[in-house]
C-alpha cells in the first residue's frame, strides 16, 4: 500500500503555524491531484491546500486546530481505485433482521385549554396602579380568577432593576474562537497604537470632475477595456502624486533608522469573506488610470476566491482605504505596520459649497490622514492631503495632463 503523508507547506517567509480553517473533503473520500482539499489561516492570508496525489484520504488534524509547518495533516491512499461513484465505497454492512415494532396504543387528545378574557386582564384599580408604576400587565402574575390581576397584585409588583432582562427575552450567548488571521489583526492593530505617535489629519474632496468624467466616459471606456471606471483609480494616482512631493509620506521606521522608498507600492483595503485584506499594487506611479482599474478587479477577485497569495499582501509602501462604500461618514483609519501613513476614504454627499461668492450643491466627500508622528510632522501631513484634494477637485489639470481621452486610453 502507497500512503503519501501531506505536510503544511511553507505559506511565506517567517511563518511557522497555521490553522486549519475548513476541511473541503471528509475523512475516507476520493480526491484527485491538485484538488483543493482544506482552506488554511496563516497570520497574513488564507490559503487553499491541494491534495499532491489521488487517493483516498484520511484528516489527521480537525477544523481550528493550529498546526505547524511541515507537520502532518492527513494521509492519502494513493493505491485505492476511483470508485465509479465518484466517492470511495463504503465498507458494505450485513443485512439486519427486521424487528417488527408494535404499535403503541392510541392516546386521546385532551382539548386544549383556552385562556379567558379575564387572564393577563387587570381589575380598573389595578390598571390604574400598574399605569402609575409603569409596569407593563404581561410583567405581571394575577391572583385572581382566571388569573386575573387583582389590586393586591399591582400593589406588590415592583419595577425590573435597571440592567435586568425582560420577562421573556433571550438571554443566550456563543462563543466562536478567533482564526489565526483575526488573532494576527487584532494583535498588529493594538501595536500601532501603542508602538506609534499616530495622529489623523482631515480634509473634504469635490467630487464633481470626477462624477462628469465617470459619466461622459464610463460606457466608452468599459467597452474599450472590458472593465469599469471607478473612484479608486483616481485616488490612487492623487496619492502616487502627492508622495512624490512629500516623500516623507512614503517611508518606514526600522529601528534607530528611517527607510524612504522611490517607488510606491500601493495596498488596497479590500474586503472579502475571511475579513479585510490589504492587496498591494506595486509601482503604481508607473499605472495608468486603466492599469489601476484592472489590477484592482484582478486583485479583488483573487480575496473573492480565496486565491490570494501571501506575496501579493505583503510589501506595501502606502494603504487607501475606502470605508465610504459601508456608508461611513468620517473616521481615523489605523496604519497598516510597517507603513507610516494611510489615507481613508468615506461616503459622498451632496453638499451645500460657497464657490465665487454663490452657494451651490456639489458632490463632497471628507478624506483622513493617520500618519505616524514620529516621522511625518503636520506639515508634511496636512501638505499631502492638500495635495490629493488638489488631484482630485482638479484631475484633468493634474492628473491627466489636460487630455481626459488620452489618459483613459480612449
Amino acid at each position: 500500500m502507497s500512503i503519501l503523508e501531506m505536510k503544511v507547506p511553507s505559506p511565506g517567509e517567517s511563518i511557522t503555524e497555521v490553522e486549519i480553517a475548513t476541511w473541503l473533503v471528509q475523512d475516507g473520500d476520493y480526491v484527485e491531484k491538485d484538488q483543493p482539499i482544506a482552506e488554511v489561516d496563516s497570520d497574513k492570508a488564507t490559503l487553499e491546500l491541494p491534495a499532491e496525489q489521488s487517493g483516498v484520504i484520511t484528516l489527521k488534524a480537525e477544523e481550528g486546530e493550529v498546526v505547524q509547518v511541515g507537520q502532518v495533516v492527513c494521509l492519502i491512499d494513493m493505491d485505492a481505485a476511483k470508485p465509479a461513484g465518484g466517492a470511495a465505497e463504503a465498507p458494505k454492512e450485513e443485512p439486519k433482521a427486521e424487528v417488527k415494532k408494535e404499535e403503541p396504543a392510541p392516546v386521546k387528545a385532551e382539548a386544549p385549554k383556552v385562556e379567558t378574557y379575564a387572564a393577563q386582564t387587570p381589575s380598573p384599580a389595578a390598571k390604574k396602579i400598574l399605569d402609575e408604576k409603569g409596569i407593563a400587565p404581561s410583567q405581571v402574575t394575577g391572583s385572581g380568577r382566571d388569573g386575573r390581576i387583582t389590586k393586591d397584585d399591582a400593589v406588590t409588583a415592583s419595577v425590573p432593576a435597571m440592567g435586568s432582562a425582560p420577562a421573556g427575552g433571550s438571554r443566550s450567548q456563543s462563543t466562536t474562537k478567533l482564526s489565526v488571521l483575526r488573532r494576527k489583526i487584532a494583535a498588529r492593530l493594538v501595536s500601532v497604537k501603542n508602538e506609534t505617535a499616530m495622529l489623523t489629519t482631515f480634509n473634504e474632496v469635490d467630487m464633481s470632475e470626477i462624477f462628469r468624467i465617470r459619466k461622459q466616459y464610463k460606457e466608452e471606456f468599459a467597452a474599450k477595456h472590458g472593465i469599469g471606471l471607478g473612484f479608486m483609480s483616481f485616488f490612487t494616482k492623487a496619492v502616487t502624486r502627492a508622495l512624490k512631493l512629500y516623500p516623507d509620506v512614503n517611508a518606514s521606521i526600522d529601528g534607530d533608522f528611517k527607510v524612504n522608498y522611490d517607488f510606491a507600492d500601493i495596498s488596497i483595503a479590500v474586503s472579502g469573506p475571511k475579513g479585510l485584506m490589504v492587496p498591494v499594487l506595486r509601482n503604481a506611479e508607473n499605472m495608468t488610470l486603466r492599469g489601476v482599474e484592472a489590477n484592482i478587479k484582478d486583485l479583488a477577485i483573487k480575496v473573492r476566491d480565496g486565491k490570494i497569495s501571501v506575496d501579493e499582501m505583503t510589501g506595501g509602501t502606502f494603504t487607501i482605504t475606502n470605508g465610504g462604500t459601508f456608508g461611513s461618514m468620517m473616521s481615523t483609519p489605523i496604519i497598516n505596520p510597517p507603513q507610516s501613513a494611510i489615507l481613508g476614504m468615506h461616503n459622498i454627499l451632496q453638499r451645500p459649497m460657497a464657490i465665487d461668492g454663490q452657494v451651490v450643491i456639489r458632490p463632497m466627500m471628507y478624506v483622513a490622514l493617520s500618519y505616524d508622528h514620529r516621522i511625518i510632522d503636520g506639515k508634511e501631513s496636512v501638505g499631502f492631503l492638500v495635495a490629493v484634494k488638489e488631484a482630485i477637485d482638479n484631475p484633468v489639470e493634474f492628473l491627466m495632463d489636460g487630455d481626459e481621452r488620452k489618459a483613459l486610453e480612449l
